[in-house]
């Protein structure tokens, strides 16, 4: 069955003064609707008027199907500037009347000006920017030697003798730039996509590198410790074996020398029983054979019992060995780890003290003759002689430095910590923002929330290493030589991006570290 469609529009029944449907229509004995203007025949005397119902239920059944038809005004959506009541969603806006409409409105905007087009646009909420604020006109100029929208009258006026076009020539002319804008910017967003997935690829391949050598030292230090079990097992038995051999020797040499004493004893005896006799006879006669004693064994030594006092020392010897043999294969060990993790920093100069100095950017001097024309920054610290890089820590990392001067304060900060006054809020190590090795030719601590750990001084440490592990909320300081020993660690929780920072008494220099391929040596 086909739809029945209304033979009526909704022109029909509007006001054609505020183009609103009509509310309480009556009829006037000209034919119209009061008060409507359409004819302006007068009446004498003034007509009773009287409402026109089956009019009224024509305009109400309008209203009810112009108000399904249009669309309510949602959050974000411009409103229409006319709509009386619930605010319909406005499709177009008037650049000279400086109202938007919704769909029924803007037809009877159109009808009203089908003499003379307005300007109109889009549905905007940016009317107001739209037009000059000084002539209430639309900015349909652009100055070229301002770079700014302006109205005619701007244009004749202000802008008398300067370069302008009009709005639509300007954004034909911009067009192009914006499309080369786009084009590098499609260029640029191809190759950080590219860089993207080599970095994954490369996270990728950094974390099957970490299984492999996390698979390889367990396996390598397994055998270690089963080599060390053998060689454990071998020093028992061999030690177990001249136990028993000796032993064994001992315990005959004692079965004789036990039998021996018997043999004594009983020749002893008889000797006795001789000195008791009274026949002499007897006595002469036995004597000669008692006399003589009984054979003896062989000489007795304890040579061969020897103390194994010097396998205990030998094996105590080869623990050390190990124990200093191990600490220095670890250094290397750990030291080729933190090479994977290397990071070059630059020093932010907009965090600098005015009294500390550049010579580029990974080296700075604290000179207090000379303050620096750096300008006013909220960034910058301004009572103490301390500066921040610029890039941020938050994974694994590790970089070193060389200081001299009298002392200097190598430090990791929250970038949220505070720059300006003299408070301890501002000081490395003084709050729980920063964590901070104080370092002196004479004396090191480690300063974290104004609470002091005193340090042994490593003997002319003069270059630091830091090493961060973000994550795990480690922080460890090392002095770096020719070997890496560790000063001090901290096992903590991070709850921002790390950032290098030092207080400077002196000199800081940032050192660029390079990861060397022993391939190519």
């Amino acid at each position: 069955m086909s739809q029945k469609t209304s033979v009526f529009s909704v022109e029909q029944f509007s006001c054609p003064v505020c183009l609103d449907l009509l509310k309480d229509p009556v009829a006037i004995p000209c034919g119209h609707i009061y008060s409507c203007p359409q004819c302006r025949q007068t009446f004498s005397p003034r007509p009773a008027l009287a409402k026109n119902t089956m009019l009224a239920e024509v305009v109400e059944k309008l209203k009810k199907t112009k108000l399904k038809a249009a669309v309510p005004a949602g959050p974000g959506d411009v409103e229409c500037d006319i709509c009386t009541g619930r605010k319909h969603k406005a499709v177009k806006s008037c650049l000279v009347c400086l109202e938007s409409y919704c769909q029924t409105h803007f037809e009877r905007h159109e009808e009203f000006r089908s003499g003379k087009r307005h300007k109109v646009t889009d549905a905007t909420g940016r009317l107001q920017q739209m037009i000059c604020h000084q002539h209430d006109m639309p900015l349909l100029v652009f100055c070229r030697t301002d770079q700014q929208c302006v109205c005619m009258l701007c244009a004749m006026d202000e802008h008398k003798n300067h370069e302008t076009v009009s709005t639509a020539a300007e954004r034909t002319e911009k067009e192009k730039h914006l499309k080369e804008t786009q084009s590098k910017l499609q260029q640029r967003i191809q190759q950080r996509q590219k860089d993207l997935e080599q970095l994954r690829e490369a996270v990728e391949s950094h974390k099957r590198s970490a299984q492999t050598a996390v698979e390889d030292s367990e396996r390598i230090f397994t055998e270690l410790i089963r080599s060390i079990e053998r060689s454990r097992s071998e020093v028992t038995q061999r030690i177990r074996d001249q136990e028993k051999t000796a032993v064994s020797r001992a315990e005959g040499q004692m079965e004789r020398l036990e039998q021996e004493i018997e043999d004594l004893k009983k020749r002893n005896s008889e000797l006795e029983q001789l000195s008791q006799t009274d026949d002499h006879i007897h006595f002469l006669q036995s004597l000669q054979s008692l006399s003589a004693p009984p054979e003896s064994t062989e000489s007795i030594s304890v040579s061969f019992l020897f103390s194994l006092d010097g396998v205990r020392e030998s094996v105590c010897q080869l623990r050390h060995k190990l124990e200093d043999f191990c600490k220095e294969e670890m250094k290397k060990i750990s030291g080729k780890i933190l090479e994977i993790h290397l990071l070059s920093f630059t020093l932010d100069p907009n965090t600098a003290h005015k009294l500390l100095y550049f010579s580029d950017w990974e080296e700075v001097t604290f000179n207090n003759s000379h303050i620096q024309p750096y300008p006013d920054h909220p960034d910058r610290f301004d009572v103490y002689p301390q500066v921040l890089c610029r890039e941020s820590v938050s994974g694994h990392c590790y970089w070193e430095l060389e200081w001299r001067g009298s002392d200097v304060n190598i430090s990791v900060s929250y970038k949220s910590i505070s720059r300006k006054g003299s408070g301890y809020e501002c000081f490395f190590g003084y709050n729980d923002q920063s964590w901070s090795l104080f370092c002196y030719p004479s004396s090191f601590s480690f300063w974290h929330n104004n609470k002091e750990t005193k340090l042994p001084v490593p003997s002319s440490c003069r270059r630091i290493g830091v090493y961060v592990d973000h994550s795990a909320g480690t922080l460890s300081f090392y002095s770096v030589s020719d070997t890496m020993n560790l000063i001090h660690t901290v096992q903590t929780t991070f709850t921002q991006p790390l950032y290098p920072g030092f207080y400077v008494w002196g000199t800081v220099n940032l050192c660029n570290l390079a990861i060397i391929d022993d391939s190519e040596k």
